[in-house]
């Protein structure tokens, strides 16, 4: 299970606060439970861990299998945000990190699109498609946000002119609405397989719904070991107490931020596997807490090599940052240093020590030497890096999530200025039934 400890912010903080906001948040947290809170018909998260069906894994199974003998050995999973950062998170999280290099393949490459408008990288992913036996996953509820839709209707061409309309509906599964919405509509007269974007998850909490679930079967890991380290994670956090370790961050943050003036979070991890955590994780505090004129901004770093560039900031920039760092209690491989006769590097001081040893001393002495500098130190605890444990990650950032927002006084569900970069974009690109706003935008030009 995971664990916090913020004994590296109570040389920053007074004790007396930190209990009050400790209240605070278990006020939060009663809100959060019940359901009674502003955005409360978006909690359908809470308990898809419990609640996630045997039938969905092995319909998932079913696709991953049948694509596999079709010889597929890449599929491009296309969303935006939330359809897509859970799924990448947990891809590059369990996945070998040169797997890439590696001849071996034990199951498709899954690749993004649709999470950005560069032209070159759409180029770029149909030069890998023209020499791969290629299946699409397309994840909108809507079908018509524009990046995806971009994304999908080059992809859904070239599938169909490679392989025919009607083996091209084979290769394609659609995640989006039960009913309604442009891609429904198209999944429907082509007949393609489709799974439900559940209509009380937002987005950026979808990680355990089909939006995550199928490309990581596809990807080929065990997502039965994500669903049980965040049903573990379910069942903890749902036991009031000041101990709660989501109780104990959102309080922490919620403090510092507050009453000390703490505007940066920075999620620091040591080991690359988690570099897409921090997106994910960036995502999901951003969206949820960023808004009426208040919020703590979510940054990260990679360490220890970003102790060698955003390091000196960290130490000694404006102290306007905490930083929460997600430790990981032992590696899953062994390297150990070696001896060397000669010892031109220094290094044999070193020698028989695992190089993970060194990660952490890397790691404390980082921790001691911020502290010094005047940032305040949480920390997120796991075991290790695997799939259990990652749930467990994903479940625990997610609830906590929710207690840190209400106890900020904000709705942790909405997101009302995502829309406004749309409104000009739509403008600009003279999108029908914007034309006033064309007029009106090119004035400003």
């Amino acid at each position: 299970m995971v664990k916090v400890d913020v004994k590296g912010c109570c040389g920053f903080v007074d004790g007396a606060k930190f209990d009050a906001y400790v209240g605070k948040a278990l006020d939060a947290f009663d809100v959060l439970v019940a359901g009674n809170g502003a955005g409360n018909d978006f909690l359908g998260w809470k308990h898809l861990p419990s609640e996630t069906p045997e039938s969905l894994i092995a319909d998932c199974e079913a696709i991953r299998d049948d694509w596999k003998a079709k010889g597929v050995d890449l599929v491009i999973a296309i969303g935006i945000g939330g359809s897509y950062l859970g799924a990448k998170c947990a891809i590059e999280a369990l996945s070998h990190n040169f797997a890439k290099q590696l001849a071996k393949k034990d199951a498709a490459e899954v690749v993004f699109a649709g999470n950005n408008l560069s032209e070159e990288y759409l180029a770029e992913l149909m030069d890998l498609a023209a020499e791969r036996n290629v299946a699409c996953i397309v994840i909108s509820k809507s079908g018509t946000t524009t990046e995806p839709a971009v994304a999908f209707r080059i992809v859904k061409q070239y599938l169909e002119d490679t392989y025919g309309k009607k083996e091209a509906a084979e290769r394609i599964v659609a995640i989006t609405d039960a009913k309604k919405g442009a891609l429904k509509t198209l999944s429907t007269q082509e007949g393609y397989k489709t799974f439900i974007v559940p209509d009380n998850v937002g987005g950026r909490f979808s990680v355990l719904t089909p939006v995550g679930i199928l490309p990581i079967v596809v990807a080929g890991f065990d997502v039965r070991a994500i669903l049980a380290g965040a049903l573990e994670a379910e069942k903890a956090l749902a036991v009031k107490s000041a101990e709660n370790p989501a109780v104990v961050y959102a309080a922490m943050r919620n403090l510092l931020y507050k009453e000390y003036g703490k505007k940066v979070e920075i999620l620091v991890n040591y080991n690359p596997k988690f570099t897409y955590l921090a997106e994910w994780w960036k995502q999901l505090y951003g969206e949820s807490e960023g808004k009426d004129g208040v919020g703590i901004f979510p940054a990260s770093v990679n360490n220890t090599a970003d102790l060698h560039s955003m390091g000196q900031f960290i130490q000694e920039g404006d102290r306007v940052m905490f930083e929460t760092v997600v430790h990981v209690e032992k590696a899953t491989r062994s390297v150990v240093i070696g001896s060397d006769p000669q010892n031109l590097d220094q290094l044999n001081y070193l020698a028989g020590k695992p190089v993970e040893h060194c990660n952490h001393m890397a790691e404390l002495g980082t921790v001691i030497a911020h502290q010094d500098g005047g940032v305040p130190q949480l920390q997120v605890c796991v075991e290790q890096v695997d799939a259990f444990n990652l749930g467990s990650l994903f479940y625990f950032f997610e609830f906590a999530c929710g207690v840190s927002a209400y106890t900020l006084g904000v709705n942790p569900f909405n997101q009302p200025g995502v829309e406004a970069y749309k409104k000009n974009m739509f403008a600009l690109l003279e999108k029908p039934g914007y034309e006033e706003a064309t007029k009106a935008i090119k004035a400003r030009l």
